[in-house]
């Protein structure tokens, strides 16, 4: 037997006498189970279950593109741009009391790449008609077009407030902070103005409002109770040919957070639908005893003129979730310079 020989055998014997082992069994992990977001219908349209969870939430918001026109509206020029972004958040949930709601509202605005702002826009809870959080009064309502001046200066308040709603009613009672708000004053022969109340005032407000078939109507009135004055307004709408007709009147004791544009004014508009998608809105409004919009207020009204104010706004939706306006004012007061304002605007909807 040669070498070759030998060495084949001795390998064949070892191979032999070597355990065989078997391969370890390859185990497949199980997947983990996948939370699909399904659709929420129990709130309407657009809500959808946060996963893990039987919360409903909604996003929406806007993005806003706007030119505005007027004397040093951009400082020293006549025009500005503008944009704004904004999301909100509402989140929904059945309990015992109704739905829980909560909703943040932010937004975004730019005058140019180095100047712009964040800010809270609302942030409330709601169960059961009660509100509690930073929200919009009814004193931030009006009518459709922008001519109307019939709100306060400011309208986002800290605020609680109640309000029962059944169908086609409601009727609400608000504790609003006033702390931005209106504050009354004295003014010296030498024109420097002194407040006699600092920020911090409280307020208290009310809301009744409604439709009946093609009227829909709305009074909100508010007492300051630091200013120790308060206004009260009434308007309403009604479908009539093609349009809507608003009418809209406001009075106020003294300068107040409230409403301290004039000690009274009177608002009309039609909002003509010219086609599905072209709204064409003209307006007026009297004044009595007309101020303006600033927040440093005099004590009363006496020695005050009156004013007029006419304008134009054309609203065109271009493609669903798409709009643009365009609105044009003229003021004229008595006791001051007359002045022409407006601006061009496009939105897309979300």
């Amino acid at each position: 037997m040669n070498i070759r020989m030998v060495l084949l055998a001795s390998a064949a014997a070892f191979a032999a006498s070597t355990p065989v082992l078997a391969a370890d069994a390859i185990v497949a992990a199980e997947p983990e189970p996948v939370e699909y977001v399904r659709v929420c219908d129990a709130y309407g349209t657009g809500y959808f279950y946060i996963p893990g969870t039987e919360t409903c939430l909604k996003i929406e918001g806007y993005i806003r593109f706007q030119v505005n026109v007027g004397e040093d509206v951009g400082g020293d020029s006549d025009w500005d741009a503008v944009t704004r972004g904004q999301v909100q958040f509402t989140a929904k949930s059945d309990t015992e009391y109704g739905p829980l709601t909560g909703v943040i509202v932010m937004q975004f605005n730019a005058d140019n790449a180095t100047d712009q702002e964040a800010i809270l826009d609302s942030a409330y809870l709601d169960v059961a008609g009660f509100r509690a959080g930073l929200f919009y009064s009814w004193w931030d309502d009006g009518l459709s077009g922008e001519t109307d001046d019939i709100g306060s200066v400011v309208t986002l308040h800290n605020s609680i407030r109640y309000q029962y709603e059944s169908g086609t009613f409601y009727a609400g009672l608000s504790v609003d902070e006033l702390e931005d708000g209106v504050y009354q004053g004295t003014t010296d022969a030498a024109g420097v103005f002194t407040a006699d109340d600092g920020p911090n005032n409280v307020g208290v407000a009310f809301g009744v409002g409604g439709t009946a078939g093609a009227f829909s109507y709305q009074i909100t009135g508010g007492w300051d109770v630091d200013n120790e004055d308060g206004a009260i307004r009434a308007m309403g709408t009604v479908d009539i040919g093609p349009g809507t007709l608003g009418l809209a009147g406001v009075y106020s004791s003294g300068p107040n957070s409230y409403y301290s544009a004039a000690e009274w004014a009177v608002a009309a508009e039609y909002a003509i639908k010219a086609t599905d998608k072209l709204k064409i809105t003209p307006a007026v409004q009297y004044y009595g005893n007309y101020f303006g919009g600033s927040k440093d207020a005099p004590r009363d009204w006496d020695g005050l003129g009156d004013a007029w104010k006419v304008g134009l706004t054309v609203d065109y939706q271009i493609v669903d979730n798409f709009y643009a306006k365009a609105s044009v004012q003229y003021l004229d007061p008595d006791d001051g310079d007359d002045s022409t304002t407006g601006y061009f605007r496009l939105q897309r909807s979300f």
